[in-house]
């Protein structure tokens, strides 16, 4: 559809402080990428990660289908996992169509916008995950979001587009009224939000611990366990203060593990 008006073109990272991170895990094609960095470009948002392209990174297919949005991919930042590519970011939200067994809040991409948009106002940076064009994000890289966002559309065929969930989620973010933030907790001024990288490590600690006291010892219900465990915490909404009380509780707990002394 045409209609752009140069004159009132809004730079690529105008407001990258604020706008949500688009995190595209697996993508398969190159024109798949380059059509999610126009939608991405329509909606003022460029900060786009890529984590293991299938096609490699750069993409000459990705040019040609961006039609114009070069400075998006330009500033692509390329990942080998997801844990990477979400580690500064304190909120992230699943795009998925697909139920998963797990307790997750679900959002539909306006709500989802207006929590992004408030939790900027506050400082906070939030990213959105999009899976692979053929299956979808795992349950792993579920596990790592503090909520799922699906669009609701007819329920017997729900599946998107990776251009078109993108452009969704952007359209949404770019008209959402950050005026009047939802009420919700406040923290004090010498704590923030934990990132993800922060919780990340509270994880792979607790789950070190676990595995040396023998709580994960079935392998086959391992995934699952860790899975669950992380849910927990995504949910709680932890702080950088209360993450480190965490893990200092963990490490007062298995330090006892060497026996008594003396």
């Amino acid at each position: 559809m045409a209609g752009t008006d140069a004159s009132r073109l809004v730079p690529a990272g105008a407001a990258a402080g604020a706008a949500p991170a688009v995190v595209l895990v697996d993508p398969q094609l190159g024109e798949n990428i380059g059509m999610a960095a126009r939608a991405m470009h329509n909606c003022g948002l460029a900060d786009l990660r890529l984590v293991r392209p299938r096609d490699g990174w750069p993409n000459d297919s990705a040019v040609a289908a961006a039609s114009g949005a070069d400075c998006v991919l330009e500033k692509a930042r390329l990942f080998d996992t997801t844990e990477d590519a979400i580690k500064d970011l304190q909120r992230v939200y699943a795009a998925t169509a697909r139920s998963r067994d797990m307790t997750k809040t679900t959002l539909a991409p306006r709500r989802a916008a207006a929590e992004m948009r408030a939790f900027a106002a506050t400082g906070g940076r939030s990213g959105v995950l999009f899976g692979p064009e053929a299956k979808g994000l795992t349950n792993d890289d579920v596990a790592l979001a503090d909520a799922v966002l699906t669009v609701p559309l007819n329920p017997g065929f729900s599946s998107l587009n990776l251009a078109h969930a993108v452009l969704v989620v952007g359209y949404e973010w770019l008209h959402a009224a950050a005026d009047a933030p939802p009420p919700g907790l406040t923290a004090p001024k010498s704590t923030r939000p934990a990132t993800k990288e922060e919780l990340i490590g509270l994880f792979e600690h607790l789950e070190g611990e676990l595995d040396a006291c023998g709580f994960l010892r079935v392998a086959g219900k391992r995934p699952y366990m860790v899975r669950n465990l992380r849910n927990i915490f995504q949910r709680a909404g932890l702080t950088d203060q209360e993450v480190r009380t965490l893990r200092g509780v963990i490490a007062a707990l298995t330090g006892g593990r060497k026996g008594p002394t003396g």
